[in-house]
């Protein structure tokens, strides 16, 4: 039911006063904790569908462009009449209250990039089971109150890192430093965990972690303060790019980027994106991490217009991405 109709729909029964059978989209979803199926949100291709998209924050590139993949995407689908934008800018509080937004608005579907996985649990689980599709991108809340999960696999992500740094970039060993994402994050923790199994029985040991919060700025200024801590550092595994690149430029100003490898995942396909920082030498390495934009917006148009089911959880591809093959994978990612 889009966003028009149920406006409709609750006119008339507003002037229904007693009159039964106008039930409520919750009402009508499937049941307590079940969440809307297909055949209730499912208006088919005659309806025109609002969907809000509630953004952990955009201060990192790699979120700027999830939301133009979104942007891109959608508007090759007639019946997405609009697509609301909303910025967190990492703030819990801002981003329940946006979401609460967004469900009086009724929205016929929310896409959300939680910005922390505890405090955003139960107003997605309130937008669920009122009767609203949500699609969760890149991030994860707890319990199972949504209808799909996209993104790839964290965790098995970490671990190739590990294995790279350990087989490729350090083979005989060395001592390195971690800059971790926004700790209460859910890829920061798989990111993490992955990259202690990749580095498991190596001669690899973290002398120091940070929480860089996803930002280069962040990172730059966690490195600094690492760097003169301790006067050897061999690699840095940043949980993203931008973080890599911040501790790249903190090495550079001490003068001890040349001695030190930098590791990061997002690998985007711009020119001040991760695949670039390796052609360009500043990163030894990154890990291609597909923002879902596009898979997102296909899950949406197959819950609301063609009134299929979709996967609990779809896990997108990635690349290890190197001097080796940065320029062919940055082509062919921009040819799509």
């Amino acid at each position: 039911m889009s966003s028009r109709t149920r406006s409709m729909f609750a006119a008339v029964c507003a002037v229904a006063l007693l009159g039964a059978g106008c039930g409520t989209t919750s009402t009508n979803a499937g049941g307590a904790g079940g969440g809307p199926d297909s055949a209730e949100v499912c208006g088919g291709p005659g309806e025109e569908y609002t969907i809000g998209v509630s953004q952990a924050n955009v201060a990192e590139p790699y979120r700027v462009r999830m939301n133009a993949d979104i942007r891109r995407a959608a508007a090759e689908v007639e019946q997405f009449d609009e697509v609301q934008f909303l910025d967190a800018a990492q703030d819990n509080s801002r981003q329940v209250s946006q979401i609460r937004t967004l469900i009086t608005k009724r929205v016929d579907l929310l896409i959300v990039s939680p910005n922390e996985a505890a405090p955003l649990t139960g107003v997605v689980g309130r937008a669920y089971n009122s009767g609203i599709p949500v699609i969760l991108l890149d991030r994860k809340v707890n319990g199972d109150s949504y209808s799909t999960f996209i993104g790839a696999d964290n965790e098995k992500i970490g671990r190739k890192a590990g294995e790279y740094l350990a087989e490729r970039l350090l083979p005989e060993g060395g001592e390195i430093v971690e800059l971790r994402g926004l700790s209460g994050s859910t890829p920061a923790a798989e990111r993490g965990r992955g990259f202690r199994a990749g580095i498991k029985g190596s001669g690899i040991e973290i002398i120091a972690t940070a929480d860089g919060q996803w930002l280069r700025a962040e990172a730059r200024s966690k490195m600094a303060a690492m760097l003169k801590a301790h006067p050897r550092i061999d690699a840095v595994y940043g949980h993203n790019d931008p973080m890599a690149e911040g501790a790249h430029l903190a090495a550079r100003a001490a003068g001890r980027a040349g001695g030190t490898k930098f590791v990061g995942i997002d690998g985007l396909p711009t020119p001040s994106g991760g695949i670039n920082a390796v052609r360009q030498g500043r990163l030894s390495a990154t890990f291609v991490y597909p923002t879902g934009g596009a898979e997102a917006i296909a899950a949406a148009k197959r819950i609301l217009i063609d009134c299929e089911s979709v996967p609990r959880k779809r896990t997108l591809p990635t690349q290890l991405v190197t001097r080796e093959n940065a320029a062919e994978v940055y082509r062919r990612l921009n040819s799509r």
